[in-house]
């Protein structure tokens, strides 16, 4: 099973160990292309910092951030799974997993980047600021960077097991599966079933239990179809219908009766 995550606006700070080695990072394929990300955004953000605010999309009260991406090489780094913080991942809450979960975790996360491209949660980075919607002076934008070096990298990271895809909408610009990796896949929607809408904050926080739930029980699906005798099987009230065409992912509705 492999699982897609998107990463967290906000991270933890970097830590005082020693700095990142870029070629000790995850899917090494990915390098080359992080290489030109790590080069322009220290390029940018050492420069004008209202242009490097502005191109980063950040407010007034967050220029303090462009800091962080001008230390990048230098700065101590920490397991990504330390970095990033935030509603999903504190309800996955890796630190708290049992050893055989955190195993599981090392092996079948993925987190999606702007800056990485994709990264293990035990791969050790600095804190940074870049999401996937920005657009570099130099590289333009970084979705259709990163679709371009992952192309021929993801579909052999994915294996032959399930995909389980919890990206947000601007991370999946980045790779989406096709293909035999498409019809293996599954995506998730959290509904508040009295309403049947979806709700930003407790949508993060049940996809974060979600993978919290499979990782403790040890349970690996191999298909979607699995995938939802599995989250039944651990409580969660589950709604998919097969899709109509080979190579389309599958669309599963969880359904959460209370808002927390």
């Amino acid at each position: 099973m492999l699982v897609l995550l998107p990463p967290s606006e906000g991270k933890a700070s970097s830590g005082r160990g020693a700095p990142l080695k870029l070629e000790s990072l995850s899917l090494p394929g990915l390098n080359s292309a992080r290489a030109a990300v790590l080069g322009e955004l220290g390029e940018l953000c050492a420069g004008d910092q209202d242009k490097a605010r502005e191109v980063l999309g950040l407010s007034e009260g967050l220029r303090g951030e462009i800091a962080k991406n001008t230390e990048l090489r230098t700065a101590g780094a920490r397991p990504a799974g330390e970095i990033y913080t935030g509603v999903l991942y504190d309800a996955l809450g890796l630190a708290s997993l049992d050893t055989a979960a955190k195993r599981r975790a090392a092996r079948s996360l993925l987190v999606f980047s702007g800056l990485w491209g994709a990264v293990r949660v035990t791969d050790r980075i600095p804190s940074y600021r870049c999401s996937m919607g920005v657009k570099l002076p130099g590289l333009g934008a970084l979705g259709t960077h990163w679709r371009t070096a992952m192309a021929p990298v993801l579909p052999e990271v994915a294996g032959s097991g399930l995909v389980l895809d919890l990206r947000s909408s601007a991370y999946t610009a980045a790779w989406k599966p096709k293909g035999e990796v498409g019809g293996r896949t599954a995506t998730v929607r959290v509904l508040h079933a009295p309403t049947r809408k979806v709700v930003s904050h407790f949508n993060k926080a049940t996809k974060g239990r979600i993978v919290r739930s499979l990782l403790s029980s040890g349970s690996a699906p191999e298909s979607p179809a699995r995938l939802i005798e599995a989250l039944r099987d651990l409580g969660y009230v589950v709604e998919a219908e097969a899709p109509a065409k080979a190579g389309q992912a599958w669309s599963l509705d969880v359904l959460v009766a209370e808002i927390h």
